[in-house]
């Protein structure tokens, strides 16, 4: 996809030696604050959990963001970051994100054990003493104070200086300043220093795919993409499943959690100062491998195995996490989670407990006469995708061809299709039985979604859902 701007007046851009500044309008009406990022250590088990301040970073680049949008008021996430100055208790910053801490937590591995992981939390660098906060859901889903901390940005431990990157962001895809737009940053890992050409091309086609799909398709223009990578010895990640060990800039890797289709960046420092070097909102970690996989944890990062024949998919799928907190609309697949005991109201914008179907959270969406909840051809569904995931987990032990894989994935879909056609309520939105990794007791919006299967196109709530997002972090252009 071609930057908005010519490839040399963008590259002139990076010459800068702050993006940011470089790209602010003339009528700006002050610069932009500087970038703090608070590194905290995030520990615990399934029934308790701690933090501890790692270290507080200023970044080389100034705040990419929209400074008229510093309060989340979307509602998403299952922890909130608040920023508060401490002399007037104001409200400087809010952010919803989730994290891979949770996500483990309720795998069974939690039950016995206690592991730590590293977490950030980024915001405009202020100008006296703060208070930082994250909160959490409680079981009625409303945030609660988790940790909070006391921060002096003028502090003596803070660190202000790094050493220099040689590494500079490729700009793909630019539509204006920085904190006009949503800015993603595409990052690759399992690139060697030869295969760099081969990763801004993948890149390239990455981002022009994200903007092939509807609410991407036509907010366009609302968004910046940048690539950057730095080069690793050997090709592609590890998958320690299948013996393969590679040195990682990210420490990403295949078989997170026991899943072997589950990819996620392990190591949040490298992640942070590799990613410091461009302007970002957003990332998504490309990896240099054939097998499928990927995955995506709201407000932090996403992945995908970049030479997957269900690149385009997974990209855009994980992605949705990422950006917009959307629920997996599957359920037939095995998941990493242990299965809760109760079915709570799920704060993800497209999955629904269905406690009030005449109050559905996207009611704005639902046809008069539409029945809640909605039927369709679920044990059909079921009985195919069952044989399908006996074949799939078939293929990975026999350690076949990725070939095969991707054959079995399109006659699914090729199936689903043509059982979907028959359907009356296909493209209505409604509550469909089947989401959240559960078959019974949590309904999707649609039929068919991008979250729930290979498709390529999001549902009337995820559209929405998505824009939302967009709306936060972007301002149209004075007149």
């Amino acid at each position: 996809m071609k930057s908005c701007l010519s490839y040399p007046a963008a590259r002139r851009l990076l010459g800068a030696a702050l993006i940011c500044a470089a790209t602010l309008p003339a009528y700006a009406a002050a610069p932009a604050p500087a970038t703090m990022r608070l590194d905290y250590l995030h520990t615990g088990d399934a029934t308790a959990e701690q933090y501890a301040i790692e270290r507080v970073v200023v970044e080389p680049l100034p705040w990419p963001g929209n400074m008229a949008r510093t309060v989340d008021d979307t509602d998403r996430g299952v922890n909130k970051v608040e920023v508060v100055d401490q002399a007037s208790g104001k409200l400087l910053y809010s952010r919803g994100f989730s994290t891979v801490f949770n996500e483990w937590r309720s795998t069974a591995e939690a039950e016995k054990a206690s592991r730590g992981f590293e977490e950030s939390v980024r915001f405009p660098k202020p100008e006296h003493a703060v208070t930082v906060r994250i909160l959490k859901r409680d079981e009625h889903n409303a945030f609660t104070l988790a940790w909070s901390t006391e921060l002096d940005p003028e502090a003596p431990d803070v660190v202000r200086k790094q050493q220099p990157s040689a590494l500079r962001p490729i700009p793909i895809h630019v539509s204006g300043p920085s904190p006009d737009k949503v800015d993603l940053l595409i990052l690759g890992d399992g690139y060697t220093a030869g295969e760099m050409k081969k990763f801004e091309a993948t890149a390239r086609r990455m981002a022009g795919q994200l903007f092939s799909v509807s609410p991407f398709r036509e907010r366009a223009n609302d968004f910046n993409v940048w690539a950057l990578a730095a080069p690793t010895p050997e090709s592609g990640v590890s998958r320690p499943s299948t013996g393969v060990h590679h040195a990682s800039r990210l420490g990403t890797r295949y078989d997170i959690f026991g899943s072997e289709r589950y990819v996620l960046a392990t190591d949040n420092r490298a992640l942070r100062e590799l990613a410091q070097n461009a302007p970002y909102e957003f990332i998504e970690i490309i990896v240099n491998n054939d097998t499928y996989g990927g995955g995506g944890i709201f407000g932090q990062f996403s992945t995908a195995a970049a030479n997957s024949d269900w690149a385009k998919y997974l990209f855009i799928h994980e992605f949705g996490h990422h950006f917009a907190g959307l629920a997996d609309e599957y359920y037939t697949s095995p998941a990493v989670y242990q299965p809760g005991g109760t079915r709570v109201e799920p704060w993800e914008p497209n999955a629904t407990a269905l406690r009030d179907p005449a109050n559905v959270k996207w009611k704005k969406f639902v046809a008069p006469g539409t029945a809640l909840p909605t039927p369709w051809p679920k044990a059909e569904f079921e009985a195919y995708s069952r044989d399908t995931q006996q074949q799939r987990v078939a293929l990975r032990k026999a350690q076949r061809p990725e070939s095969e894989m991707s054959a079995l994935f399109r006659r699914e879909l090729a199936h689903e299709e043509e059982m979907f056609s028959r359907v009356p309520t296909r493209h209505a939105v409604g509550a469909f039985e089947g989401a959240n990794y559960e078959a019974t007791g949590y309904y999707r919006p649609q039929l068919q979604c991008m979250m729930f299967d290979r498709s390529e196109q999001f549902c009337t709530v995820c559209q929405d859902a998505i824009s939302t997002i967009i709306d936060l972090y972007s301002r149209p252009a004075p007149r």
